[in-house]
């Protein structure tokens, strides 16, 4: 006999279509739309509704895998599968950033693509496979190279902001002359829940949208929200989406019965073309329902009343698919009921087979593709200007930013002020004007859509290099470094990244400007990111030194960088009085890089080593002027890259001192000094020997006071002759 029911008896739904089927007894939709008013062939109404069939099968045997101990993710696509619909109303060719509930998405656009295997591969990732082909086993996601498929996380709406990116970034690779990875005249899917849409994340990118495109700027967005009605146990009010987008500025609106593939079909056809010809976002409101509630463990009897769970039963698109299949003739009964065995059938077949293959068997397994894959570089060979006098360190960036956009023709700025203005701190002054607004962009004031922005473009071929403006304004927008950007290469086994560099002007001592929130030292979220490097210039020769290589290890290692920039040392000249002049320094060279986990160094003695970097360096060497100026007794070691540190280079750097003094600009908990103080012990160094100047515990307060919890140049002089003395 066929299986189409569990081993204990037929689920709900299972039992509710066979005799729907028995009755031959179908729900109505509510347009009653012909195949000709559709648009739809019965082929192709056939094909869809196969799909879903998949989708739906994949549901159940989901639940049994779990059972069996065998599977490890339920969360489905049960009452969600109208965006089959959808799929067919797009290209193979557009990308599409998927809501977690849309495999019927995925096998639907599979057809357009010979050679495709969704059940298979989608069963893979049930079992945690080392051969799901998209993953590699690291997590269940929807995503495919050949489909254009990225898999997103399941962080709550933080992938809409790179799909606004992306989106934007269709037009600008063409703009460029740089090759994207998607074609110039795509369309950007991108899919949601109800509850989502009401995360913040997903509120400033649909800001962010709508904004560029009151504008005119182009942006071919598809917005699609999957409309259920509930939040987990959370109810949407009902007609709270419709009243908060259908007359949203900038954003077309459109709506539709996502239990009806007719009616979705419609729409989602008058949604591409919009967006296509265009090019102008579009939001689509599917309306669906939730089956066999929120996840295999959620037990909705616990927040829904009997009756609802049964409505919800009765709304089942598979009920309705079925009947407009019946009702348009392309189907008998018999077959309809046939396709629904084989279908479990062979869903089945493949899970029994699928549970078998291999699964990652190691650490190094794992982390295998936290690092994204090599490819070669973009910048093009020829002279590059060099500067006349010494820099200071915002001139240095300058010059280093200026170099990477007249020679890489993908490369891009983005950040608030940072065209006209040319930054808070005149970091990017007179870059617009030289290479035009459509590459040094002005963004709104929302740090994620910023961060999406340089993801998406990163993921059409581009390089773009985003500015945060503070090092605090980070803070809110974190995961799309941590959940996001960092993760893309991981979850995909290196066959999606998004590179980029990211710049951000952070720390403390700044003078004039001051408070928390300009002056922040918490560094600790950006270090505890697997995969991302981290630099912090002292000075102007590490500055150029440091963006150049950032730029090629996004561009030719496709990695995500940060450059973090002290902000009281942009415009330093001077390093002991006013007009010394001691703190610039000359261009070193466009082709001057400082890789990662390399030191700098002055001074050679050997009874003190200070350990530091940042401002650290500029208070050392201001410390030591008055005490060792010759570097005789004393060595400053310093610190480029915050991540990825060499201890054994940093322990050899240090080893032949008598005594080591770390100096850290960052609160003591949390700290880099933490790091290093663990990494010379292990290798020995310890005790006397070690110790460690660090700021207190605390945020950074305004005016006089902004120091006050800051290592200062007296604290580090006084700790070095205590360490010198007899």
């Amino acid at each position: 006999m066929s299986r189409p029911f569990a081993a204990s008896g037929p689920l709900p739904q299972e039992a509710r279509f066979f005799d729907a089927l028995a009755r031959d007894e179908w729900p109505l939709t509510e347009t009653d739309l012909t195949l000709e008013e559709a648009g739809l062939s019965p082929e192709a109404l056939l094909a869809l509704f196969e799909s879903q069939l998949m989708s739906r099968h994949l549901d159940l045997e989901a639940r049994r895998l779990q059972a069996r101990g065998e599977g490890f993710y339920t969360i489905g696509s049960a009452g969600h599968e109208g965006s089959a619909a959808v799929a067919r109303a797009l290209r193979a060719s557009d990308p599409a950033f998927l809501h977690y509930r849309d495999a019927a998405f995925l096998i639907e656009r599979s057809r357009q693509l010979p050679g495709q295997r969704p059940l298979w591969d989608l069963l893979l990732s049930f079992a945690a496979s080392a051969e799901d082909p998209i993953s590699g086993g690291r997590h269940k996601v929807l995503g495919s190279r050949a489909l254009n498929v990225p898999p997103q996380t399941s962080t709550i709406a933080s992938h809409l902001p790179k799909a606004v990116g992306a989106a934007h970034g269709l037009g600008l690779a063409g703009r460029l002359g740089v090759e994207g990875t998607w074609p110039a005249d795509g369309v950007v899917l991108c899919s949601f829940g109800d509850a989502s849409f009401n995360h913040s994340t997903a509120q400033g990118a649909i800001n962010a949208a709508g904004w560029a495109a009151y504008q005119g700027l182009p942006l071919p967005l598809v917005l699609l929200c999957e409309d259920n009605g509930l939040g987990i146990s959370v109810p949407t009010p009902p007609g709270w989406i419709a009243a908060a987008m259908a007359a949203r500025p900038g954003i077309h609106y459109l709506a539709c019965d996502g239990l009806d593939l007719l009616d979705t079909w419609r729409a989602a056809g008058e949604a591409v073309r919009i967006a296509r010809t265009r090019r102008r976002p579009v939001f689509l409101h599917m309306r669906c329902v939730r089956l066999f509630g929120h996840a295999g463990s959620d037990a909705q009897q616990a927040y829904l009343s009997p009756a609802r769970i049964e409505a919800d039963e009765a709304r089942d698109p598979l009920l309705f698919g079925a009947g407009l299949l019946r009702r348009h003739g392309v189907l008998d009964a018999e077959t309809l009921g046939e396709r629904y065995r084989a279908i479990g059938d062979e869903v089945a077949r493949l899970a029994e087979a699928a549970i078998r293959r291999p699964r990652l068997a190691s650490a190094e397994a794992v982390m295998a593709s936290i690092l994204p894959p090599r490819r070669p570089g973009r910048m093009t060979p020829g002279p590059a200007e060099m500067a006349e006098a010494p820099l200071t360190l915002a001139q240095g960036l300058n010059l280093a930013l200026a170099r990477t956009l007249a020679r890489h023709p993908g490369a891009v700025l983005a950040g608030e002020d940072i065209g006209r203005k040319g930054g808070v701190y005149g970091v990017t002054r007179g870059l617009q004007k030289r290479f035009g607004a459509h590459r040094v962009i002005d963004t709104l004031l929302d740090e994620q859509s910023i961060l999406g922005l340089g993801i998406g473009l990163g993921q059409n071929g581009l390089l773009p290099i985003v500015e945060i403006q503070f090092l605090a304004y980070l803070h809110n927008a974190e995961d799309q470094l941590r959940g996001e950007a960092a993760t893309l290469s991981f979850f995909s086994n290196g066959q999606y990244t998004n590179p980029m560099v990211v710049r951000i002007a952070g720390l403390g001592y700044q003078k004039g400007f001051g408070g928390h929130f300009h002056n922040d030292n918490a560094i600790a979220v950006l270090r505890d990111i697997p995969g991302l490097p981290v630099a912090c210039p002292a000075g102007p020769r590490e500055a150029v030194g440091l963006l150049q290589e950032a730029v090629r290890l996004a561009d030719e290692e496709q990695r995500v960088v940060v450059l973090l920039e002290p902000i009281a040392r942009y415009h330093s000249r001077d390093l002991l009085e006013e007009g010394d002049g001691r703190w610039c320094e000359e261009d070193p060279g466009p082709d001057f890089r400082l890789p990662v986990g390399e030191l700098g160094r002055w001074g050679e003695g050997s009874e003190l080593a200070i350990l530091t970097y940042g401002n650290g360096v500029h208070l050392a060497r201001q410390a030591l002027a008055e005490i060792d100026p010759a570097g005789a007794r004393v060595r400053i070691v310093a610190l480029r890259w915050l991540t990825g540190i060499d201890h054994d280079a940093v322990h050899d750097a240090v080893a032949d001192c008598g005594r080591v003094l770390i100096v850290d600009e960052c609160r003591r908990s949390g700290s880099l000094s933490e790091a290093l103080v663990t990494g010379l012990v292990e290798r020995g160094v310890a005790g006397e020997r070690l110790s460690r100047l660090t700021a207190e515990d605390s945020f950074i307060p305004l005016g006089p006071a902004a120091t006050l919890t800051l290592p200062s140049r007296e604290q580090v002089a006084a700790r070095v002759r205590a360490l010198l003395a007899p």
